[in-house]
């Protein structure tokens, strides 16, 4: 089976609403795997290397992360570590059903939902306040019943606030919203996920859109953060990355495969979006995401 392909996790929430849990190092639940609820895990102990989607990056204790539904992710600890942890990781998992009944019934509780769409791509929540991100988990976990879900909820509020929310995959699910300006750009961005291949420019963009060059360019990096060809590559990258790592694909071949005319350019823009060459990315991927009982003596 390709390691690309995550264990599907079906979590059990037919007597609670939110889903607390802990666990040491190593541990069988590291794994890589997906599941359709959020998952708000924080690090307590070691170092190590984040898979969320295709991210790679670094962790280490303190580290908060939100990840969407079915995103495939994993939190590796580094080789030096020899020895067993107790505690590794603190997370709760949770529904979006749950959190749309809240909004609907909380209309001011609405603004979360924003957040909760940058989770389709994960998120790490940078320099987040460790002892109160772990005081808030406690507070989950010692509580039952309705004071549970309270406790729940100041800690979504407060992240909800935090400013350094930091996107992490590439793949990530744009809903358009009809012919508003999203909706609008929304089209375009559908279109370049799923056509990654083939050459756009930002007049052929823009007139899809139905704006003027100048404004589509404003509006596509007010919408989705980025300027248009950034996010093209961007995409293109994401789905090199699939590539890399689940198929034996030359590098060449996935250059050309993703839309890119020559792999000097192809090189530069992985190592701009990636922080490391496409070989180095194979590599550190297929170590990072077999089984535990694959790479633990």
């Amino acid at each position: 089976m390709s390691i690309m392909v995550p264990k599907i996790e079906v979590v059990d929430r037919s007597l609670r609403s939110i889903r607390y849990l802990e666990h040491g190092w190593p541990t069988d639940l590291c794994r890589w795997h997906a599941h359709e609820e959020y998952e708000l895990h924080l690090i307590v102990g070691t170092r190590g290397k984040a898979f969320v989607g295709d991210y790679i990056g670094e962790f280490e204790p303190g580290y908060l992360y939100l990840t969407g539904p079915n995103l495939p992710h994993n939190w590796v600890t580094d080789e030096l570590f020899e020895e067993a942890l107790p505690l590794r990781d603190m997370l709760v998992q949770f529904s979006h059903d749950s959190i749309e009944k809240l909004a609907i019934g909380f209309p001011e509780f609405s603004q979360v939902r924003n957040m909760l769409m940058s989770a389709k791509s994960g998120i790490l929540f940078e320099g987040f306040n460790a002892t109160f991100a772990r005081g808030h988990m406690e507070s989950i976990r010692d509580h039952e019943g309705p004071e549970r879900i309270l406790a729940f909820i100041r800690f979504l509020v407060r992240l909800n606030e935090h400013a350094e929310k930091r996107e992490l995959s590439v793949a990530k699910l744009f809903q358009p919203a009809g012919g508003s300006k999203h909706g609008r750009i929304g089209l375009v961005v559908d279109h370049i996920v799923q056509h990654f291949k083939e050459d756009l420019s930002v007049a052929q963009a823009a007139k899809m859109a139905n704006m003027t060059v100048a404004t589509f360019s404003r509006s596509f990096q007010s919408v989705t953060g980025h300027r248009f060809v950034e996010f093209v590559n961007s995409v293109r990258i994401g789905k090199a990355c699939g590539l890399l790592y689940a198929t034996d694909d030359k590098v060449m071949s996935i250059c050309h495969q993703t839309g890119f005319h020559n792999i000097a350019n192809f090189n530069r823009q992985f190592l701009k979006l990636k922080g490391m060459t496409p070989t180095i990315y194979r590599e550190t991927a297929r170590k990072g995401l077999v089984s535990e009982t694959e790479t633990t003596v």
